[in-house]
């Protein structure tokens, strides 16, 4: 059997922090035959001297780009614009099959230079259930940043913290007025993430999930303070917002954020925006009268850097020991091929030794 090499590259863009595989879960696949070489990275939450310390190459930012074809390139978010063709077997969460803007451009990249993606979000089980996600923390940490706005309490620009200090700002005050907040996607992860989230604010939100939204009850929706998305549609459903239901005279939802940030896509369920946040203007207002912010931060996680780099890479690591092309991973491969096929691109050689 070829050993393993994976490449642990530098994430592109500026706020993020985490990462997919922490320096003791490097230890682990190291101890076990995989050859691991990771990108020194000024922003990654853990300093590249651990991931040395625990047996790893080093590498310089960008180097995956010459890396060995056969080394399988790990990260999380989205890729350099160069170079325009894609070698490599890459695993990140590349949100290319749902029709999101440059999702097509991505796959012509792969199949100009006859690379594969294993597409984290489509790691799934039997069930297809995934396997490794940051859900509980992107809805943690939406719900906390709803919480924040609705009090008048969210600062920006956002910086990265602790799940300790972040839980210290939720607390109730004596000057907090009571309000009403609704989950929507309760039961998954993200929205058991904000869930907890409101109850360490002092917050019993409405909790609505496959049930409540067949049939969905927009006035309903519209009559709680702050609202937190959490549902990641995978076939066409009605929106749950639209713009219509901004102009209506006597709406009380103030505050809204979406986790699931699937602006762009024909699935996304709340087309009333057209482009997300971030960490320097986390807030736009949609509406003037009566007032509606929107906070739709697409990699929220980050903000935790620590415990949610921790769980992800717990969940991943027995993966990454067996990687291949069976099982959950073959699905990823057989998911990407789907897409190759439906966006009309050749095959070609798409590596999957």
């Amino acid at each position: 059997m070829t050993e393993l090499h994976l490449w642990l590259r530098h994430e592109a863009r500026t706020t993020e922090r985490r990462t997919p595989v922490v320096p003791d879960d490097a230890r682990r696949l190291v101890e076990n035959g995989v050859a691991l070489t990771v990108e020194d990275s000024p922003q990654r939450v853990y300093p590249i001297e651990e991931y040395e310390a625990a047996g790893c190459r080093v590498a310089p930012a960008g180097s995956w780009v010459s890396a060995p074809r056969d080394a399988v390139v790990l990260g999380l978010k989205e890729l350099p614009e160069e170079p325009a063709e894609l070698t490599h077997r890459h695993i990140f969460f590349g949100h290319a099959y749902k029709g999101q803007p440059g999702a097509a451009g991505l796959l012509r990249r792969f199949a100009a230079g006859g690379g594969a993606l294993f597409d984290l979000e489509y790691l799934v089980d039997d069930s297809g259930r995934r396997l490794a996600a940051f859900g509980f923390w992107a809805g943690y940490l939406g719900a906390a940043l709803a919480v924040l706005q609705h009090r008048g309490r969210l600062r920006a620009p956002l910086t990265p913290t602790t799940k300790e200090a972040l839980d210290e700002t939720l607390q109730p005050g004596a000057a907090d007025a009571g309000f009403t907040g609704l989950v929507i996607g309760a039961l998954g992860r993200s929205g058991r993430g904000a869930r907890a989230a409101f109850a360490t604010a002092g917050v019993d939100p409405t909790c609505w999930d496959l049930a409540e939204t067949r049939d969905l009850d927009r006035r309903a929706l519209l009559g709680h303070d702050v609202m937190v998305n959490a549902v990641l549609a995978t076939t066409p459903v009605p929106p749950f917002l639209r713009e219509q239901d901004l102009d209506t005279p006597d709406r009380r939802l103030r505050t809204l954020c979406d986790v699931t940030c699937d602006v762009g896509s024909p699935l996304n369920v709340l087309p009333v925006y057209d482009e997300t946040t971030d960490w320097d203007e986390p807030v736009r207002r949609l509406c003037e009268e009566p007032p509606l912010d929107l906070i739709a931060i697409d990699n929220l996680p980050s903000l935790l850097p620590l415990e949610s780099s921790a769980d992800f890479s717990a969940a991943l690591l027995p993966h990454l020991l067996d990687f291949g092309v069976t099982g959950p991973w073959g699905r990823c491969l057989d998911r990407f091929r789907r897409a190759y096929r439906e966006h009309g691109l050749e095959e070609g050689e798409i590596l999957d030794h």
